[in-house]
């Protein structure tokens, strides 16, 4: 079985997105700040008026891991996990797939053009993944 995320309805909108195949940004109605990971007051205001946006799914790598060890249920080791840069200003945890994992490490670097793609898990689930934007 596979490591679930929390869903709740600070994020629920969020997961409805990724099965719609949208990657969706909080957005406060009050102010317009964007917020990620989303929460239920606004950062920069304190109102508790939420909305979102579809983001376009295209950011760059800040900075990643390669993780070897312990085992993840469900998971293929090596998992390639970057903080992505989204082009709409926020910053957002995901897998990198399609990376071949060499003697030097992934076939990625800091500042790597990264695509939002979707991995549908089952009915109720699908994770928003990354993969490389090829020149």
């Amino acid at each position: 079985m596979a490591v679930r995320p929390m869903v709740n309805r600070d994020s629920q909108f969020f997961w409805d997105g990724t099965r719609q195949g949208e990657l969706r940004i909080q957005v406060c109605n009050a102010c317009g700040a964007k917020r990620f990971p989303p929460g239920p007051a606004c950062q920069s205001c304190e109102a508790y008026d939420r909305g979102h946006l579809v983001a376009a799914g295209t950011g760059t790598v800040f900075s990643y891991v390669v993780h070897r060890h312990p085992p993840v249920p469900g998971k293929e080791l090596p998992i390639v996990i970057a903080l992505v840069d989204l082009d709409e200003g926020v910053r957002m945890v995901g897998e990198v797939v399609g990376v071949p994992d060499g003697p030097d490490g992934p076939d990625l670097e800091i500042g790597t053009r990264l695509r939002v793609d979707f991995n549908p898990v089952d009915d109720e689930l699908t994770l928003p993944v990354w993969r490389k934007v090829e020149a």
